[in-house]
Parts: structure tokens; C-alpha cells; sequence
């Protein structure tokens, strides 16, 4: 007699396996990778009110507009390079729930300070790097 053939699929080699875990992985790596901000920005808020003006931008990682507004700052950022910090108000951190406490920010507001420590403007947030061009130039007294 005839059987019909077996319609369920062989199982995988090792090798396939093995091929597919690692492109996978790969893939994975590649898109959190290209997720990455692109320059790093300190979380350390002790500087400010220094000497030096300052741009805190709050984020909270539970959101993703303040990881969206870190690609308008890497656009401003080179303009200001110098003269202004460019910080980053962590809502995981004690120091940064304290700033957005203070300043009364959520994820993605950006405070701009004066060298002094004293706000210049609060930006909740910005619609377009215009606006904080103006705001920085507005705290550096330009």
C-alpha cells in the first residue's frame, strides 16, 4: 500500500538553529544600536549655576518624548558647543526627580538656565530647534 507522504516539517539541523539565533541577535543588535543617542550627555546637575549656561533636558524612561527631543539638541548642540552644558535630568536619579521637582518638568521639557543657575526659559517641549536657538541665545545674553 501506499502511505501518504509525512506533512509536518522535518526538525531544524543544529546548524539551522544555531544560524537563526545568531541573525536574530544580529538584527537586535544592529536596531537598539542605531537607537543609541548619537553624543553623550552628562547627568550630573552639580555644575550648574557656575559660571556657564545651561540646557537641562528631562527624561523619564518610562516615555519616549525626551529620547525623541535628544536628536533636536544633537542639531543645536554643535552651535552652543562650549558655552553652554548640555545636560540630561534623569527621572530614574535622585538628582534628576529633584530638578524636575524644582523646576517642574516631565519627560522631554528642556530648562535653559543662565551661568548664574537662574531659568531663562522652560520649553515643554520644543516644537522646533528655533525655538531653542532662541532660548540659548536668550541665556547667553545674545
Amino acid at each position: 500500500m501506499n502511505q501518504p507522504p509525512d506533512p509536518s516539517p522535518k526538525p531544524a539541523t543544529p546548524w539551522a538553529r544555531r544560524l537563526v539565533v545568531l541573525g536574530t541577535f544580529s538584527i537586535a543588535s544592529v536596531f537598539i544600536w542605531s537607537r543609541l543617542p548619537k553624543q553623550v550627555y552628562r547627568t550630573d546637575l552639580s555644575g550648574i549655576g557656575k559660571g556657564q549656561a545651561a540646557l537641562v533636558l528631562t527624561v523619564d524612561g518610562n516615555f519616549m518624548i525626551g529620547a525623541e527631543m535628544l536628536k533636536v539638541l544633537d542639531g543645536v548642540r554643535p552651535d552652543f558647543a562650549g558655552s553652554v552644558q548640555f545636560l540630561v535630568a534623569s527621572m530614574g536619579l535622585p538628582e534628576g526627580q529633584a530638578f524636575s521637582r524644582r523646576h517642574q518638568t516631565s519627560d522631554g521639557t528642556v530648562v535653559v538656565l543662565d551661568a548664574g543657575g537662574r531659568p531663562v526659559a522652560v520649553l515643554h517641549p520644543p516644537r522646533t530647534p528655533e525655538e531653542l536657538r532662541q532660548a540659548l541665545q536668550q541665556a547667553l545674553g545674545r
